[in-house]
């Protein structure tokens, strides 16, 4: 499975779970909501290798923490040239 998201505005929970109801599939957001929901400890990869629920927990507040200190001008974030050349 694959999925893109490309926005930079800041979102609540809610209006993220509305975003994604309207912009995925049922199926994608059954999936979405499975990986959120797993919490056994024998689950740590799939056999795709996607991330477990507490990893994509650490990256988002990981994310959310840096958002916060780019906006206090604490954090420089770099260049879209810098972004894409690091994929």
């Amino acid at each position: 499975m694959e999925a893109t998201l490309n926005f930079n505005i800041p979102l609540s929970i809610h209006e993220l779970a509305e975003l994604i109801r309207e912009q995925l599939p049922e199926q994608d957001r059954t999936t979405l909501a499975n990986l959120l929901l797993r919490d056994n400890a024998e689950d740590e990869q799939d056999v795709e290798g996607e991330p477990t629920q507490e990893q994509l927990v650490a990256e988002m507040k990981q994310a959310v923490r840096e958002v916060n200190l780019a906006k206090k001008g604490k954090l420089k974030l770099p260049t879209l040239d810098e972004f894409l050349n690091e994929l």
